[in-house]
């Protein structure tokens, strides 16, 4: 199967620190991946570095087989790569389903701009509608933004970039925020609704509760280098990960 996403000797050098070094990534389309590393380990500045986020120091980013290196944000997520951030990015003042319409392009004074042809034949409209119904938003439909508990607001910035309909979502810790009763319920909502249209997600988490339940294959980050690839049991029983990563005590180790 052809990679969707692929990532060759990507590099990221902030004077002498390397956030990112060589990092050479290929994913298959229709997967579940997730990043896992302490905090500045790389795996935010990997996602930047897809997105357009930042600029790579070296190494390029192909996307479907076009390369995409260094491209402005808004051009890649035009070419099909969304994703949602660790803090939500929502306009408190608008409601949920204006912010849904922000996300499709919407524009102020009722004059429509949504560029591209991601949603067919639909009208933006109904397609800010069927999210809040996908996300179980419903009755936070008229609701500012910034009256939403923290839980629905991660909901409604996955949902808004999950409407323009991407090839690839990212994710940055979805379940940072979110109550230790309300995760799994969370992840289960947002991956099924992903999932229902097929597209490929990568997300970062911390919590290795929500990593084992819910990816194919785990990347694992440390020190800007990825020191682990591979199914989630192997890369998480993996010596150095448990050292660096998980914290685990590693067998017939010191």
């Amino acid at each position: 199967m052809s990679a969707i996403l692929e990532t060759r000797g990507l590099t990221k050098a902030f004077g002498a620190v390397v956030a990112a070094n060589d990092l050479s990534v290929s994913v298959a389309p229709d997967t579940v991946v997730g990043l896992i590393g302490g905090n500045g380990a790389g795996k935010t500045t990997f996602l930047n570095l897809v997105t357009g986020y930042q600029k790579p120091t070296a190494g390029t980013v192909t996307f479907e087989g076009r390369d995409i290196t260094g491209l402005a944000p808004r051009r890649i997520t035009r070419l099909g790569i969304c994703r949602s951030f660790q803090i939500p990015q929502v306009f408190d003042t608008l409601t949920a389903y204006e912010n849904l319409l922000v996300g499709l392009g919407i524009v102020s004074l009722g004059r429509r701009a949504f560029v591209g042809s991601a949603l067919g034949d639909q009208a933006p409209e109904a397609v800010a509608e069927e999210m809040l119904q996908r996300f179980r938003l419903g009755e936070w439909r008229d609701a500012p933004a910034s009256a939403l508990p923290e839980g629905v607001r991660k909901l409604l910035d996955i949902a808004m970039a999950l409407a323009v309909k991407p090839r690839i979502l990212l994710l940055d810790e979805p379940t940072s925020g979110v109550s230790a009763d309300e995760k799994f319920a969370l992840m289960d909502l947002v991956l099924g609704a992903i999932r229902a249209d097929k597209v490929t997600v990568l997300f970062v988490e911390h919590d290795m509760d929500i990593v084992r339940r819910y990816t194919e294959r785990i990347l694992a980050f440390y020190d800007g280098r990825i020191i682990a690839d591979g199914m989630p049991d192997r890369v998480l029983a993996d010596a150095e990960v448990r050292r660096y990563v998980t914290g685990e005590p590693v067998p017939g180790g010191a």
